[in-house]
């Protein structure tokens, strides 16, 4: 009996430390200034260029829906506040969507990963 609840009391506390995470995630702009440039905002949406070295780490961070489109080759690896992790190889030119999303990012490769984001913000409006 005392397995089990030392179980459900670990798994309490590891669902209370994700949401920790993800609560204090951040803009991306604001955790890593030197590496993100914001180029254009308004209401509907927000537009920013990512610029992140080899061996770089964009600590955790949180993202409404978006658009990525990479100016350059590079290999990322993605781990979302849950620990869920995935590695992503892109080319020049190719643009991927995302829903929203918590996560950090390694530049894993051996050239900097570039790219514009294209976050969009409440379409109501």
């Amino acid at each position: 009996m005392k397995k089990v609840r030392l179980l459900a009391a670990s798994a309490a506390t590891l669902s209370l430390l994700l949401g920790a995470v993800a609560a204090l995630a951040q803009d991306p702009i604001k955790v890593d200034p030197d590496n993100n440039k914001l180029l254009f905002e308004n209401d509907r949406v927000r537009v920013y260029e990512v610029k992140s070295p080899p061996g770089n780490t964009l600590a955790m961070h949180s993202h409404p829906a978006h658009v990525v489109y990479f100016m350059g080759p590079g290999k990322a690896k993605f781990t979302t506040a849950d620990g869920k992790v995935t590695e992503a190889e892109v080319k020049a030119g190719e643009a991927l969507w995302s829903d929203p999303v918590t996560h950090s990012v390694e530049n894993i490769g051996n050239t900097p990963l570039r790219g514009v984001v294209v976050e969009l913000k409440d379409a109501a409006k």
